[in-house]
């Protein structure tokens, strides 16, 4: 029974996984850049040739539908700074995180953070799932069983609003 709540955290980041990935998968760079509304947040590029992306103020639906670049970056943003700070030197902010600037570069870069979250994941004993000691973003002070279970429920949202976006696009373009 060593390492039971590591298990079910990990089955269940394999299901939210497994969603993210199929929307992922056939993801364009065509999609990604498309605006769903007038108003909604976004990536925009920068003259050195990278993406900064756009910062909400404030969460209210007034603020439109984010685009498939800002909400990939978003799980890009998220992944990176919970990765730096459980298991870095927690330094990253969300200024050093940018949009990879493609699709493919999209996908690379997640599955990279997918990999790297997973081999962490696996080395972690139900002791330190109990611990605070690796709890340092998003919140503090609580066991890190609860970032990793954050981790999966965020990681299955972004797959939501991924697919919800992308059924969007496909109409509009059969529009």
């Amino acid at each position: 029974m060593a390492n039971e709540a590591r298990d079910y955290l990990l089955r269940q980041f394999e299901t939210a996984w497994a969603l993210t990935s199929y929307h992922l998968e056939s993801l364009t760079t065509e999609e990604c850049l498309w605006r769903p509304a007038s108003k909604g947040l976004h990536v925009h590029p920068l003259p050195d040739g990278r993406w900064r992306a756009d910062w909400p103020e404030h969460e209210g639906y007034d603020l439109g539908p984010s685009s498939l670049a800002w909400l990939t970056w978003h799980l890009g943003f998220w992944w990176s700074m919970v990765l730096d700070h459980s298991f870095g030197d927690g330094k990253l902010a969300r200024e050093d995180v940018m949009w990879p600037g493609t699709a493919g570069n999209v996908r690379e870069w997640v599955r990279h953070l997918q990999q790297r979250w997973r081999t962490m994941l696996e080395q972690v004993t139900d002791e330190e799932l109990r611990s605070t000691q690796r709890t340092r973003w998003p919140f503090q002070d609580r066991p890190f069983g609860d970032v990793i279970a954050w981790a999966n429920v965020e990681l299955t949202k972004s797959a939501a609003e991924i697919g919800y976006a992308r059924f969007l696009y496909a109409v509009s373009a059969a529009d």
